[in-house]
């Protein structure tokens, strides 16, 4: 069965075939999907002129963000390699609609010829990472699907800003292009602080802290106080030395004092005084002058010479209670300090010098020397009187701490009271003999009341009663006169005249066996004896 179409429809049909017979020989085949809105021969002469190629001044004419750059003598199209070449030498099309109008070889383009040479870690990464529409500004570029225009050179323009508004835009002034951190091109001494000695070696994060700011990492770089050493040190003085820390020390080392000589020790804890303004620093501050000492006591700083004699437990030693700064030599221990002590000073003893009792020998000694007389003197009666008038060797019994010769001693109590003359002499001059080799003796017991044993007898024994002369049958104590003596008591009473003659008159003086003596016993009483 044949179909018969309508005239029209059969007319259209042919027309149509006729038509794209003969437009498929004008074209040279179909346009790449970037000019696909371009097919229709009522649109060939937007690309192309007349009787002639394809005009470059056309494809500017569409490609503005192009003919921009080129007439500002920029990128890629102005360079060596692309000037002076018809766009169609590259960018030639009706290849189909699969064609890529813009190919060439990214793994060896040489980015130079874009105007921007790629650098250290940006020569490495593939061109999409940096060519992405987030990173274009331009709002109509954006738009497109392809393209390498729109990107900046600077660096903010892909990278986020670490410091956050803190710092210039010009990253290139720190930065290098291998690596973000550390800064390569940054340098210290071109800032307002000037790192030298010390501070050269400090790790930027002792400084430079890092945190989180606007929910993103941080570190502070601006804004950071330098004018005083304590903006970030802690001062270990507590400003009592002032702020300005380098008028002693400096950055080659805080241990490093300088200008040591003018240094104001008055304003320390410790004001020197006295003998410690001449001693030099380094004999207390052996290994820095920073270094921490101990100062409270003396003995934090000095051996204790006494060696512990005078430390009470739990009560550190004060030599200041004896000592002064001016100089360890002497004392200032008081006589009123030594009355509160075991042994208050009485009579000669405040008048001793220190070291007859306290340094004995070579060495000082402050305790256990003794409270007793003996302890420190010899006692000379030892053994020579009995407990009796010498109770537990006691020297107070009969001595006195005023002066050692003074001597009280109740005689009575020896049977021997002594009377007149008798109270006058020392005890010495009784009871210490002197021998002829020059040595003395002592007695104290065994005396004997005969006068004769002490004094000599002048009358040679004329008067001794079986050995025996007792002169106190005429001499009293008072003095050697015979007051006692009474002549009507002897042999020959004086009567008359006799009464009144002088004794020498009857009793003369002669020597007998060389010695001079006055002869009181006569045996011849005739009156033609003396007349």
């Amino acid at each position: 069965m044949i179909v018969r179409l309508p005239k029209a429809v059969t007319l259209t049909f042919i027309l149509l075939t006729w038509f794209n017979f003969l437009f498929s020989q004008i074209s040279p085949g179909d346009l790449a999907e970037a000019h696909a809105h371009l097919e229709g021969l009522s649109n060939c002469t937007l690309c192309h002129t007349l009787g002639s190629k394809v005009s470059d001044s056309k494809c500017l004419d569409c490609h503005k963000e192009l003919k921009s750059r080129i007439d500002l003598n920029k990128g890629y199209h102005v360079s060596k390699e692309v000037k002076n070449k018809t766009c169609v030498s590259c960018h030639n099309d009706h290849h189909g609609r699969k064609f890529e109008i813009i190919r060439f070889d990214t793994t060896n383009y040489d980015h130079q010829l874009s105007g921007y040479e790629l650098e250290g870690s940006h020569n490495k990464i593939a061109c999409k990472a940096c060519h992405q529409q987030k990173f274009i500004s331009d709002k109509q570029l954006k738009q497109k699907k392809y393209t390498f225009l729109g990107l900046q050179t600077e660096c903010l323009s892909c990278h986020t800003d670490y410091h956050q508004k803190t710092l210039p835009n010009n990253c290139l002034d720190c930065h290098g292009f291998d690596k973000f951190s550390p800064a390569e091109k940054f340098n210290h001494a071109k800032t307002d602080y000037p790192l030298v000695g010390k501070h050269t070696d400090v790790e930027c994060l002792k400084c430079h802290k890092k945190e989180i700011k606007n929910g993103l990492d941080f570190q502070q770089f601006n804004g950071i106080q330098f004018a005083n050493c304590n903006s970030c040190h802690t001062d270990v003085h507590e400003n009592k030395f002032g702020n300005d820390c380098k008028k002693c020390h400096t950055e080659t080392s805080f241990r490093t004092i300088k200008t040591i000589s003018n240094f104001d020790h008055s304003k320390t804890d410790y004001p020197l005084e006295g003998k410690h303004l001449t001693v030099v620093c380094s004999a207390c501050h052996k290994k820095a002058y920073t270094e921490t000492l101990k100062f409270k006591n003396c003995i934090d700083c000095h051996t204790d010479y006494h060696k512990g004699q005078l430390s009470k437990p739990g009560i550190p030693l004060n030599c200041a209670s004896c000592h002064t700064v001016n100089g360890f030599q002497g004392s200032s221990y008081s006589v009123e300090q030594h009355q509160a002590s075991v042994f208050p000073l009485k009579g000669a003893h405040v008048a001793t010098p220190c070291f007859e009792c306290h340094k004995k020998t070579d060495v000082w000694s402050f305790r256990e020397i003794g409270k007793d007389c003996n302890d420190c003197h010899n006692d000379i009666h030892q053994s020579y009187i009995g407990e009796k008038y010498y109770p537990q060797a006691n020297c107070l019994s009969c001595h006195d701490e005023q002066s050692w010769g003074k001597v009280v001693f109740d005689h009575t109590l020896t049977g021997f009271r002594l009377e007149g003359k008798h109270q006058q002499p020392s005890c010495r001059a009784c009871h210490f003999k002197e021998e002829k080799d020059g040595s003395v003796t002592q007695r104290f017991s065994g005396l004997t009341e005969k006068c004769t044993v002490c004094h000599t007898d002048n009358h040679q024994q004329q008067f001794d009663v079986e050995g025996v002369t007792d002169c106190r049958k005429c001499h009293d104590f008072e003095n050697w006169k015979a007051t006692n003596f009474n002549h009507n008591t002897t042999k020959f009473p004086l009567v008359g005249k006799h009464a009144e003659i002088a004794c020498t008159d009857c009793h003369k003086e002669t020597i007998q066996n060389n010695t001079r003596f006055t002869p009181y016993k006569l045996t011849d009483y005739r009156c033609e004896a003396c007349h």
